[in-house]
């Protein structure tokens, strides 16, 4: 079941061109199991779902080059926009994959291979009849995890109440997650303020973090 809006509007045939080029040198392989020690030699990798148009993934990549995240979105635009950061601010610690992330996950990523999974703001899908389609559901949940290192950590944000609450009772209800904070956590400093986030706050939208730690099986 698709969990993200297909984006209206296309790019013309040289920002698809660009997109191609870009990705055959800061992206990932389409298919195969990924080698995540050979993509980020050295370092802990973590994996963000839905980077919207890159401008926070590339603020947390250059505050902590000793992590590299591997960032996955279905969404053409901010596909193009992320990699043309990597390549402009010469950022060493990204990789992109252009795709759904829940097909990555299953079919690309090692069990046990992240150091950390990143959901921030989710498709809230907001009518009722397609909550069904949130990203955040026990199914997606338990994938995630199995893709986590014990230790890793899973953290999640959003500023839609009502998705908030069903985001902590599926972690809530997942054996392998510790919830440190038994609750909402306090809002983490290495997450970025975005124009988004500070725009639903001055809305009366507040975001809500989870923060939540693999155990061992």
């Amino acid at each position: 079941m698709r969990t993200y809006h297909p984006r209206r509007g296309r790019l013309t045939d040289d920002k698809r061109n660009r997109v191609a080029d870009l990705l055959t040198r800061f992206g990932v392989p389409a298919t195969g199991e990924l080698d995540l020690a050979a993509l980020f030699p050295g370092l802990p990798v973590v994996l963000e779902i839905g980077f919207g148009m890159g401008e926070a993934t590339a603020h947390m990549a250059q505050a902590d080059p000793g992590t590299g995240i591997l960032a996955a979105d279905i969404h053409t635009p901010g596909v193009l926009r992320l990699l043309t950061l990597v390549e402009r601010e010469g950022i060493s610690n990204v990789r992109v994959a252009h795709g759904d992330a829940l097909e990555l996950l299953a079919e690309q990523v090692p069990k046990a291979s992240l150091a950390g999974v990143r959901v921030f703001f989710p498709d809230p899908w907001p009518k009722a009849r397609h909550h069904k389609r949130r990203l955040v559901q026990s199914p997606a949940v338990s994938l995630v995890v199995s893709r986590i290192e014990p230790g890793g950590f899973l953290h999640l944000a959003t500023d839609v109440a009502d998705y908030a609450a069903l985001m902590l009772d599926v972690v809530n209800s997942e054996p392998l997650l510790h919830n440190d904070y038994q609750g909402f956590a306090p809002r983490p400093a290495d997450r970025p303020l975005t124009r988004y986030e500070a725009r639903g706050c001055d809305n009366g939208r507040p975001v809500a973090d989870l923060v939540l730690r693999r155990l061992p099986t």
